[in-house]
């Protein structure tokens, strides 16, 4: 009889295993959609603004260095959260620089490989991917903390939070300021002033002060939309 007591009391106080957080429960989707509004490394956090005046004169290199900051991000973020119980924290930093570095330098081997006239526009910017803060912010503040799939999202919505504001104001850049996107003549040649049109394009738009006046709309135009972002 006693027996059957203490196998009772075994059976109650056994804990219950908790039920596995889906991959893409509202935590993780959060992770993904912040960085698009609320909390933009670009136009919120103010962060990465040197890329965005130096390489956003033409759509086609800022798509690309969006991609890569994606992969290098995305790829850092993995690996260092795969790492974090085994790296002391005294050198976590030069670990973060190894890694996102060897991640660059293979972004930079493919660039050349397939895109070369790209990779010349970029030049050095592909580079400064290693120092860029967005990166070593979220490797040091997230990855070094979480797993890696939440890494991973983290990484993803953080680069694609970054890009997509490159991308923006490379499009009008390169709209207004030469009639093209991505090479492709869009505003019709019959509307130049020099075939008796009504048009010409916008030199300064291809000037880097006109880089940091479209990110300041952006940011107006993101504020006036989330109130909440207004600082007191």
């Amino acid at each position: 009889m006693a027996d059957v007591d203490v196998l009772e009391k075994e059976v109650v106080e056994k804990p219950v295993p908790k039920p596995k957080e889906p991959l893409f429960s509202k935590k993780n989707r959060k992770l993904l959609s912040d960085p698009f509004d609320d909390n933009n490394p670009i136009t919120v956090q103010v962060l990465g603004i040197c890329s965005a005046l130096a390489i956003t004169v033409k759509l086609q290199p800022a798509i690309v260095m969006a991609l890569s900051v994606v992969f290098v991000m995305a790829s850092g973020n993995v690996i260092i959260s795969l790492l974090r119980n085994f790296v002391p924290n005294r050198i976590r930093i030069i670990v973060q620089l190894v890694v996102v570095a060897s991640l660059v330098v293979l972004v930079d081997q493919v660039l050349k490989a397939f895109v070369y006239d790209v990779s010349k526009e970029l030049a050095v910017f592909v580079g400064l991917i290693i120092t860029n803060c967005i990166i070593m912010g979220r490797l040091e503040a997230f990855a070094l903390g979480n797993k890696p799939w939440r890494s991973f999202l983290d990484g993803i919505g953080n680069a694609w939070g970054y890009g997509i504001i490159l991308i923006i104001v490379a499009f009008f850049r390169e709209l207004f300021g030469s009639g093209q996107l991505m090479g492709y003549q869009i505003v019709p040649e019959s509307w130049y002033l020099a075939n008796g049109g009504f048009y010409s394009d916008n030199g300064f738009m291809l000037l880097p002060p006109m880089a940091l006046i479209t990110v300041g709309v952006l940011i107006w135009i993101q504020r006036a939309r989330n109130t909440k972002l207004i600082e007191d």
